[in-house]
C-alpha cells in the first residue's frame, strides 16, 4: 500500500484500501484492522478457507525459529515486514531467552509505524528499534540510521523475511533482493523465510492469489524448488526446508492439528558460512 500525504503534512492511511499487513492482523484475531481490510480477508477466506490457519501457523513458525536462534547463541535480529504488533512480538520472543538481544523491525505500511511503539518495550538489557522502510529496497534498510545505531552490521545478524517475499512479484525480483543481503551479512548469519506455496492445494492457492491482487496486492506463491533457491550457499539447519508447522514443532503445536494443504507456506533456516 501507498501512502501519500496531503498539503499540511498529514499522512494519508488509506484505510478504504485493503493491506496485506491488516488483513494478516485479523487472521491472527488482532484489532487493527479496517472494513476494507475485514472485507477483504473474508473474501480471501471464502476463496481459501484455510488462510487463518496458515497464518497462525506461521506465526508459530516465526516463534519457533526466533526461540531456536537465541538459544543457539544469536543476539541481533532484522525483521522486515514486521506487521501489525500482535504478543508475542519477535523481541519479546528472542529477549525471553536472552535479553540483551536487539531488534530492529522495518515495514512500509504507515499503519504500523503508529503502532510502533508496541515495538520498542525492550527488555532493559537490550534494545528495539523500528525503522520505515520497504524490503524492495535492500540497501535502504541496511543504511537506515535506526539500523545503524542498533545492530553491529559485522557481527552475525538473523535476518527474518516471513510471510513477505510472497509479496515481491516476479521472476527473479525476489531472490535478487535476498541475494543483496545475503551478499551484506557476515559469517555466522541466519536467513529466516516462511513463503507461501502452490505446491499442496494449488488451484486454493490460486484464488486466494486473485483475491489479493483484486484488493491491489499482488500475490505470488512459489514452488519448493523457488523457494530452495533463496537459501543458495547457506547452510540449512535441520529438518531443512518444511512446511511451516513441521519445522521443530513443540509438543503444543504438533504437526497432526494442521494439513500440509493448510498451511500451504514453506519454512526454513540457514546460516551463512
Amino acid at each position: 500500500m501507498s501512502e501519500s500525504a496531503t498539503d499540511d503534512g498529514v499522512v494519508d492511511l488509506e484505510l478504504d484500501r485493503a493491506h496485506s499487513a491488516r488483513m494478516y492482523d485479523y487472521y491472527l484475531g488482532g484489532h487493527t484492522n479496517f472494513p476494507a481490510d475485514r472485507e477483504a480477508a473474508g473474501r480471501a477466506l471464502a476463496a481459501f478457507p484455510a488462510a487463518l490457519v496458515a497464518a497462525r501457523a506461521n506465526r508459530r513458525f516465526m516463534h519457533r525459529s526466533t526461540r531456536y536462534l537465541a538459544r543457539s547463541g544469536m543476539r541481533q535480529f532484522l525483521d522486515i515486514g514486521t506487521g501489525i504488533p500482535t504478543s508475542p512480538n519477535l523481541h519479546e520472543v528472542a529477549q525471553e531467552v536472552a535479553p540483551e538481544s536487539r531488534v530492529v523491525y522495518a515495514d512500509n505500511d504507515p499503519i504500523v509505524l503508529a503502532h510502533a511503539q508496541a515495538l520498542l518495550r525492550s527488555h532493559p538489557a537490550g534494545r528495539t528499534a523500528y525503522t520505515q522502510a520497504d524490503v524492495t529496497d535492500p540497501a535502504a534498510v541496511l543504511n537506515a540510521p535506526e539500523v545503524r545505531e542498533t545492530l553491529d552490521l559485522e557481527r552475525p545478524v538473523a535476518l527474518s523475511l516471513n510471510a513477505l517475499l510472497h509479496f515481491v512479484p516476479g521472476e527473479h525480483r525476489a531472490h535478487e533482493i535476498v541475494e543483496y543481503f545475503k551478499k551484506a551479512l557476515p559469517s555466522g548469519s541466519a536467513l529466516v523465510i516462511s513463503h507461501a506455496t502452490p505446491d499442496f492445494d494449488p488451484e486454493g492457492v490460486a484464488r486466494a492469489t486473485e483475491v489479493y491482487r483484486a484488493a491491489g496486492t499482488p500475490l505470488q506463491a512459489r514452488t519448493r524448488e523457488e523457494f530452495a533457491r533463496f537459501f543458495d550457499g547457506w547452510e540449512l539447519v535441520e529438518p531443512g526446508i518444511a512446511v511451516s508447522h513441521r519445522w521443530r514443532p513443540d509438543s503444543e503445536d504438533e504437526p497432526g492439528n494442521v494439513t500440509d494443504a493448510e498451511a500451504a507456506c514453506y519454512a526454513a533456516v540457514a546460516y551463512k558460512p
